[in-house]
């Protein structure tokens, strides 16, 4: 009987062993995962000894290097020459983000389907389609032609893979072992691809077949009346108003008649292979940066803030990192897979970014000679498609996914507005195609000195355009909003444009020297938080439609009143909670209620908003009644005429809504058209509140502490896999809100906040949430969470040499010439 146990038990090992090596599906085996010798159990850290010191000998090197990591885990790098600097930031930052490089990249490319199998292939079909490997082409090659940003990608990717090339297989990242694969070897297009994923999420997003279907449905009065150029109610532009325009501008081009649409563009007319729809562009969400001057300052040299607000995910967007050579002293973030600092500050100068929003992204309506796609017309000819092989590797596949991408002048063939039977006919016209190399102007930031030398570096830029907050010791402050803007008549871009008509083309660029600025206004403070860039005054068409108001206002009241300010007083601004949105609608909205029929329950909720002081505070209950009511209260308004499934449309602004309430309260707007009652302004506030109040009360319970802001907004931090939650943050207790300048959502939030203020030595402070390190079994992976949680900053440790005292640093690693 012993001998039949232990045969069974022999068969059973054996099986088991057979079975955790081999694949299940597209899924990898557990054994390698489960190994201790080459598994997980391989990838925990311990923190860095403060007195050691490790010699590498790397091939590719031309000098000696020295990195000094501080007790945030933050490499401080030393090199004596250009390649060698940018070579070992590669180094250390695959070293930390390997894995996240690796994602972000396949992400760009349209190659998750290789690693993650078919779940993964719509993403990779419509990064393929937007033609994302089209245009890092086209801008790989304008780096690799200036010697600057050809030493710099060719230094970052033989540091990356000096990294890579030393890894066995029990030291990859543990998401490698888990997926079941191992890095590859890191090339200098991906660079590019990183840059093309930064476009694609701050200017990825198009809203053209729903404006189309208002216009179609409505006409060219209502699209005026409700969804206008510039706001109605309140705005505080980007360069202030009664700047002047220092220029001559280029003639704009005619304004032409639009598109007329044969057909409302249906949803219900799909053509094969069509992909889920693009997510909307989220209204409210965006980034903070403003300088004060150092007459504002209590230090006597201007200071800069900047906190750009992205998806917060473990390990973080961005990675800190000092970088010194022979010309360059300079500290901020990086993004993973790009050689320099992107936001940041140097002996002399600061800057700081946000999204612009240019209208960049535009789609056109292409007439194609027959269903062979060979040519389309354009301006009384037929002109020749070029066709585009994308072939995506599918894990789990035999053979790959082979698709045919056609793209004319405009850019791919691969929107479509529903009605051209099985092929899309929209074509994308998109600031990614466009050949540039924005890189070199972080690389000349990086090295600036003074206010010219900013200027100049953004003139390199192409997009996504950002607002480049600047200041320096010379005590000059700016900001510009700044890429390559198309030559538009206003407008263009709104709806759908003719593919075949040559008036609706892009008609060249803005003059860069004429993209809207401002220098040291006589109001000490320049600012911005995505509004509009300008007021009616600009003489070309950058967008219709910004981020709301809201945050840009009560930045700019903050820094009007503030004096004697320092980097405690711009850290507790990002910080703030207060909600102009409240402030604006919130008194109107509870005298409509005071004669309103409530229950109990609801005058209790109306009493909690009476005697609540706007602050969006994490254990606000009113903050929640507020933020709760709100959407449902524009839905009530607008969704019963542009709310349809078959035909969408796009819904008034927040501004064109508050508007409405405050202006116009007898409008027929207020009127839901699917009922025979006419209801009013009052019939919408108080249905809405009650509606609002139920919702909650079916979710979370009568009002209660549980109704707190920070438990209903539920701010999380995910890991990048978005599935593994074991890697997620812990819960987290956090205020703000999408209209407030601490803009923290769920999942979106202040990805950086830095202070510097710059004097003879720069003393600057930062926090992203997470840590440096990407692995979870690092000290460094979560280090930085709760004081980015209590919106406190580190001191960020900027060092002229790698010998200089400094209690925060620990280990030192040289880098030699092997």
């Amino acid at each position: 009987m012993k001998f039949v146990k232990a045969i069974i038990s022999l068969i059973v090992t054996g099986a088991l062993i057979y079975a955790l090596n081999r694949p299940l599906g597209p899924a990898p085996a557990l054994g390698p995962f489960l190994s201790p010798f080459t598994g997980f159990w391989q990838n925990g850290e311990a923190p860095a000894d403060p007195k050691s010191k490790q010699v590498l000998k790397l091939g590719g090197l031309k000098d000696e290097v020295t990195i000094r990591f501080d007790d945030m885990g933050v490499p401080h790098i030393f090199a004596k020459n250009d390649f060698d600097l940018f070579y070992a930031q590669g180094y250390v930052t695959a070293k930390d983000r390997l894995w996240q490089m690796d994602l972000q990249t396949r992400a760009a490319a349209g190659r998750l389907s290789e690693i993650l199998g078919e779940v993964t292939l719509p993403l990779d079909q419509q990064s393929r389609r937007l033609g994302m490997g089209y245009g890092a082409e086209a801008n790989l090659k304008m780096a690799m032609s200036d010697p600057h940003s050809s030493e710099a990608l060719l230094a970052y990717t033989a540091g990356v893979n000096a990294y890579i090339s030393q890894l066995a297989p029990k030291d990859y990242p543990v998401e490698f072992k888990l997926l079941g694969y191992k890095p590859e070897p890191w090339q200098p297009i991906n660079t590019m691809y990183v840059l093309e994923q930064m476009t694609l999420t701050l200017a990825g997003r198009s809203n053209e077949i729903n404006m189309s279907n208002v216009l179609k449905k409505y006409g060219k009065e209502v699209v005026e009346q409700l969804f206008p150029d510039y706001p109605m109610l309140q705005e505080s532009p980007i360069i202030p108003v009664g700047t002047k325009w220092d220029f001559n501008p280029l003639p704009v081009p005619r304004e032409i008649v639009e598109l007329e649409t044969d057909d409302s563009i249906s949803y219900s007319k799909k053509p094969a292979g069509t992909l889920p729809e693009r997510q909307p562009k989220e209204e409210g969400i965006g980034s903070n940066n403003w300088a004060v001057s150092a007459e504002k300052s209590m230090t006597g040299y201007p200071i800069l803030a900047n906190d750009p607000h992205l998806d917060l995910s473990l390990p973080s967007i961005w990675y800190q990192v000092q970088l010194h050579g022979p010309d360059m002293n300079v500290y901020g973030v990086s993004l993973p897979g790009i050689p320099s600092v992107i936001i940041g500050f140097n002996q002399n100068v600061a800057w700081g970014v946000t999204n612009v929003d240019a209208d960049v992204f535009d789609l056109y309506k292409i007439k194609f000679k027959s269903d062979a796609r060979n040519f389309y017309w354009h301006g009384d000819q037929w002109r020749r498609t070029r066709k585009r092989k994308e072939v995506i590797q599918v894990r789990g596949r035999l053979k790959p996914f082979e698709e045919e991408v056609v793209y004319t002048h405009h850019g791919p063939v691969t929107e479509s507005d529903k009605t051209a039977g099985k092929f899309p006919n929209l074509a994308i016209k998109w600031i990614g195609h466009e050949p540039g190399n924005s890189f070199i102007t972080f690389y000349e930031l990086n090295k600036a000195k003074n206010y010219d030398d900013y200027r100049l570096a953004l003139t390199k830029y192409v997009g996504p355009a950002q607002n480049f907050v600047f200041a320096d010791n010379s005590k000059n402050i700016a900001i510009t909003v700044n890429g390559k803007i198309p030559l538009k008549y206003k407008d263009q871009g709104k709806f759908l444009l003719d593919g075949t008509n040559p008036s609706h083309d892009w008609n060249g660029w803005v003059p860069a020297d004429q993209n809207p600025f401002v220098k040291n206004p006589p109001r000490g403070f320049v600012s911005s938080a995505n509004q509009s860039s300008t007021d009616p005054s600009y003489p070309y068409y950058i967008n219709w439609s910004f981020a709301p108001s809201e945050r840009g206002i009560r930045i700019n009241e903050r820094l009007d009143a503030m004096v004697n300010a320092n980097a405690d007083s711009l850290r507790l601004l990002q910080n703030d909670n207060f909600s102009v949105l409240a402030r604006t609608i919130l008194p109107k909205l509870l005298d409509i209620l005071h004669v309103a029929a409530l229950s109990p329950a609801q005058k209790a909720a109306k009493i909690t908003l009476s005697n609540w002081n706007y602050q969006n505070a994490p254990e606000s209950v009113a903050t929640t009644i507020f933020e709760e009511w709100m959407p449902m209260l524009r839905s009530a308004i607008w969704d019963d005429e542009f709310g349809s499934d078959k035909e969408p449309m796009a819904i008034p602004s927040r501004d064109r809504t508050l508007y409405l309430i405050l202006k116009q309260p007898e409008e027929k707007w207020f009127d839901n058209i699917h009922t025979p009652e006419k209801e009013t302004l009052s019939d919408i506030v108080s249905g809405s509140f009650k509606a609002a109040l139920d919702s909650l009360v079916a979710r979370h319970g009568p009002m209660s502490p549980g109704w707190q802001w920070s438990k209903i907004k539920a701010t999380e931090i995910r890991h990048l896999s978005r599935s593994l939650k074991p890697f997620n943050a812990p819960p987290l207790t956090t205020g703000g809100g999408s209209s407030i300048v601490n803009a923290t959502t769920k999942r979106k939030g202040p990805s950086w906040r830095m202070v510097v203020e710059l004097g003879p030595t720069p003393r600057a402070y930062g926090i992203y949430p997470g840590g440096q390190s990407g692995n979870p079994g690092s000290p460094y992976y979560l280090n930085l969470l709760k004081k980015w949680e209590h919106g406190e900053l580190n001191e960020l440790i900027f060092l002229n040499s790698p010998d200089q005292d400094n209690p925060h640093l620990t280990s030192r690693v040289i880098l030699q010439k092997n």
